[in-house]
Parts: structure tokens; C-alpha cells; sequence
């Protein structure tokens, strides 16, 4: 059970630093050439609530934190339920 709780943690973790991680790329970004749409949709992608928040309402100023710890919410959910599927796979195909 601990296993599982730290490979939550960890996918937690990785929606945090993923955030931050473009946070920065952004804030640190020309604003003179304007960055290609491929970018924009890796973002959108890697951060999933808050491309939802944009797309309902997109002049809505999300803070770096607000979009972390969301993102880092979303990827626990998403770990739990990679977690919960690869438990009941394994515990189904243990060679007897």
C-alpha cells in the first residue's frame, strides 16, 4: 500500500514540476517571435485543467500557483487510476 501511495506522490510531483516547467519556459519566452502553435498545444496537453479553464473562459488570469497545484491534483487523480488498473492487472495474470 505505501508503494502505491508514493507512485501517487510521484505522479503528483510530475504534474507539479510539469507546471512549473512551462510556467518558466513562458515567463522566459521572446515576446517578439511568437511562440509556434505546436508548443501551445504540448502545454495544453500536459496541463489539462487548466486548458479546460482557458477554453471556458479565456480571460481568466490563472496564476502560475493556481495552475500548478491543479495540474499536480489532476496527475494524482490520474495516478490513482493507473494505479488502481495495474494493481487489479497484476493481481489477475500472477503466474500460478
Amino acid at each position: 500500500m505505501r508503494k502505491v501511495l508514493m507512485r501517487i506522490a510521484a505522479w503528483a510531483s510530475a504534474g507539479f514540476f510539469v507546471s512549473v516547467g512551462w510556467g518558466l519556459y513562458f515567463a522566459r519566452a521572446s515576446k517578439e517571435i511568437p511562440i509556434d502553435a505546436i508548443m501551445y498545444g504540448l502545454a495544453r496537453l500536459t496541463q489539462p485543467t487548466a486548458a479546460v479553464m482557458l477554453y471556458i473562459k479565456p480571460n481568466l488570469p490563472l496564476g502560475l500557483t493556481w495552475v500548478a497545484v491543479a495540474n499536480a491534483a489532476t496527475y494524482a487523480l490520474l495516478g490513482l487510476i493507473v494505479e488502481t488498473i495495474r494493481q487489479r492487472y497484476r493481481h489477475i495474470h500472477i503466474p500460478a
